[in-house]
């Protein structure tokens, strides 16, 4: 969808420009945000207490099976019971409850500055819809890394589960506004190939692009094992296209313009737009991907509620 991005608002005169967790979430936000919990649907591999099961095995936590005693392992986890009942050595094992990795992956295309009238830029929303899924992973001591990216990879952060670690990588979104094209599939399948399994990877994105390379690059990600969340950020005209009169449309990305009569063309772009969002659905639902639409006029703090309701629900 092309358009005309919006201005940042000026900060009043007087205040210091807001950085970081501050410049997209206010504190009534953060009080709320803290709350809530996002959980894995899959098991998950870390080194910190938390609230997701692990296929790890360790010393504490609800008691899971046995295996042989072999070189290396502790004698102190021989199960001496099962010992004087077979005349042979084995360990406890269990199933440790253990911390989530989270990444980010933050479309900062062209086509993710634009706005219809009075409203936030899809990049802008999308940034805020990242912050509070970090504050909401940090505050649950899970970490949260970053991968920021148009045609490439411009901007990679490890996975870290503290506040200042959050702050940063928000500072880090902050000073890289939309530019150029995407290549979505492609940051996929570097995700794919250089995050170890069992992480969760959070897909923001208007999904303007190749559609089957990108639905490729989603399924790389669920062979390597990754529990993968896609919001696609569109703006309410994107998806009406609620404009009246004839006017000139703007590509963001390549800088072509287009007259246009939205009268004329909106039965047939219902149609075409609708079968769009309909692929990534059937693709999604199909790899077993949460995939939301996400309107950027919607209130913030009352969508991430719901939805980690919802995927509470599912992680049971």
């Amino acid at each position: 969808m092309a358009g005309v991005s919006q201005p940042k608002p000026k900060p009043n005169a007087g205040e210091p420009p807001k950085e970081g967790i501050a410049a997209f979430l206010n504190p009534a936000e953060m009080h709320k945000l803290g709350r809530l919990l996002l959980l894995s649907r899959n098991k998950v591999e870390g080194t910190l207490a938390g609230a997701h099961r692990s296929p790890l095995r360790g010393p504490s936590s609800e008691f899971a099976d046995h295996k042989s005693y072999g070189i290396g392992d502790e004698t102190k986890h021989i199960d001496w019971r099962v010992f004087a009942r077979t005349d042979k050595y084995f360990i406890k094992r269990y199933e440790d409850e253990t911390n989530l990795r989270v990444y980010l992956v933050l479309d900062r295309s062209a086509s993710m500055n634009y706005a219809s009238e009075g409203g936030a830029t899809k990049y802008h929303f999308a940034c805020r819809l990242a912050a509070a899924i970090g504050y909401v992973i940090v505050k649950a001591r899970d970490s949260i890394g970053l991968y920021l990216h148009g045609q490439k990879v411009d901007v990679r952060m490890d996975a870290g589960n503290s506040f200042q670690h959050l702050h940063n990588l928000l500072k880090h979104v902050q000073n890289h506004p939309p530019e150029g094209g995407a290549d979505l599939a492609a940051v996929l399948h570097e995700i794919a190939s250089s995050v170890r399994r069992g992480a969760l990877v959070v897909v923001l994105s208007d999904l303007l692009g190749d559609e089957e390379e990108i639905i490729k690059g989603l399924a790389h990600l669920r062979k390597q094992k990754h529990d993968v969340i896609l919001f696609q950020t569109l703006d309410p005209a994107e998806l009406d296209l609620n404009l009246s009169k004839p006017c000139e449309l703007h590509d963001l990305e390549t800088g072509e313009n287009l007259p246009v009569n939205p009268r004329v063309l909106a039965e047939e772009y219902h149609r075409v737009f609708g079968e769009f969002l309909q692929h990534y659905k059937k693709a999604c639902a199909g790899m077993n991907i949460d995939y939301r639409v996400v309107p950027t006029n919607q209130e913030l703090e009352s969508f991430v509620r719901v939805y980690l309701s919802e995927r509470r629900r599912l992680s049971r």
